[in-house]
């Protein structure tokens, strides 16, 4: 500070002296600026970065997600498959009980039938592991049940002789077939209630079954 003008130095000094300090002060603000040009670029990034926590907390969301959707789904196709398979267990039945063999023609729509509700089950998502047992023990039962049918096509293409033996057969593999849907049906219905979707019948409408597990009365949808 000058003590005559009471100006900084600078101001007062020769004009070269005076060039020299502003080039100086230009670069030095300057290189403030390219120093906090980084520094700045780092806690936008940091900001923009999805903190990890809440990355692993959508991901979960969307997992449980996933695996609610393919509880509703195997749920739906039980009932769709259900609809179609009982009538054709109850006729086998009711067919071996009675003594008669149905049409052939009757038969192979049976067998059409059946090699259409296997494919549904074709290459199966995974899921939970409650979810995949209610899967595959209703897989097994459509496979039996599909067995069941093939057991009635040979009766009526063998001999006379013995046919209501193999009816009889049919008639047992059908019910297996029904004691294990309801196996699975049973589960379904907990992964179901688990799932807070409430009760989810999807037992067979085939009559009474020895050993075969029946709906437990709760009203659909009803909380467990």
């Amino acid at each position: 500070m000058s003590r005559r003008t009471g100006r900084p130095s600078y101001l007062v000094a020769p004009p070269e002296k005076r060039q020299r300090t502003r080039t100086w002060i230009v670069a030095a603000a300057a290189a403030a600026v390219l120093v906090a040009a980084p520094a700045g670029g780092l806690v936008g990034h940091a900001v923009g970065r999805p903190d990890p926590t809440e990355a692993s907390v959508a991901k979960m969301r969307q997992a449980d997600a996933e695996r609610a959707q393919q509880i509703v789904e195997l749920t739906e196709l039980a009932h769709r498959t259900g609809e179609e398979l009982a009538p054709i267990i109850r006729a086998v039945r009711q067919d071996a009980e009675a003594g008669r063999t149905p049409e052939r023609a009757q038969v192979d729509k049976w067998q059409q039938t059946m090699q259409r509700l296997i494919a549904q089950f074709a290459d199966p998502p995974s899921g939970m592991t409650a979810t995949n047992v209610a899967r595959g023990g209703l897989r097994s039962a459509v496979d039996q049940a599909a067995v069941a049918v093939d057991s009635v096509a040979l009766a009526l293409a063998g001999p006379t002789t013995g046919r209501a033996e193999r009816m009889q057969l049919a008639a047992r593999q059908a019910t297996l077939a029904v004691t294990t849907w309801s196996v699975a049906a049973t589960q379904l219905d907990q992964v179901n209630i688990d799932a807070g979707q409430g009760h989810q019948h999807v037992h067979l409408d085939v009559g009474e079954v020895e050993g075969a597990l029946g709906p437990d009365g709760s009203a659909e949808g009803a909380g467990g």
